[in-house]
């Protein structure tokens, strides 16, 4: 069976699917926000002209999702899976942001647990790239059981931290 970079998955508070062009304005919706991007290395990723190029990326990249709210179908942010690499048994998590209402709590711990729970049957390990200035996401990381494992240059060139998490025995 190969990896599926596309699953629909749902949680009890959250699901997830493949995001697709239409979702582009929801997801704007939520991107727009300005205080979403302060710690992060694309600070501007709020202006719609930026995020027409992360949105393009994203569908671009065949791992993309798209978080919903189960209660009420709202769309609420976005993560993708990149990077699979069957011999090393790994796979990246990243991309990941929630509208901030949906911050510090269950709904990026079920994003994620979804997401892990999925990933872990075709791998042995999940990494995940952190800006060195995000503090924000390297909490979540610690947060969800993320262990710092080093540092290595990101898609863009910049610094970023490596967080793993590897598959329960």
């Amino acid at each position: 069976m190969s990896f599926d970079l596309q699953p629909i998955l749902r949680g009890e508070f959250l699901g997830l699917r493949p995001l697709r062009p239409e979702d582009f304005h929801d997801l704007y919706a939520v991107a727009s926000d300005p205080l979403i991007w302060e710690q992060h290395p694309s600070k501007d990723r709020y202006k719609e002209e930026v995020f027409k190029g992360f949105f393009r990326e994203a569908l671009e990249s065949g791992g993309a999702l798209i978080a919903i709210d189960s209660k009420d179908g709202q769309v609420i942010g976005s993560s993708r899976f990149h990077g699979y690499d069957k011999e090393k048994s790994e796979v990246e998590i990243g991309w990941t942001f929630l509208a901030r209402s949906y911050w510090g709590g269950i709904y990026n711990r079920e994003m994620k647990q979804l997401m892990l729970r999925h990933a872990f049957q075709f791998v042995n390990s999940v990494i995940f790239l952190v800006g060195a200035q995000n503090l924000r996401s390297q909490r979540a990381m610690e947060k969800i059981g993320g262990v710092r494992v080093g540092s290595r240059p990101d898609a863009g060139g910049r610094e970023s931290f490596v967080f793993q998490i590897t598959a329960p025995t």
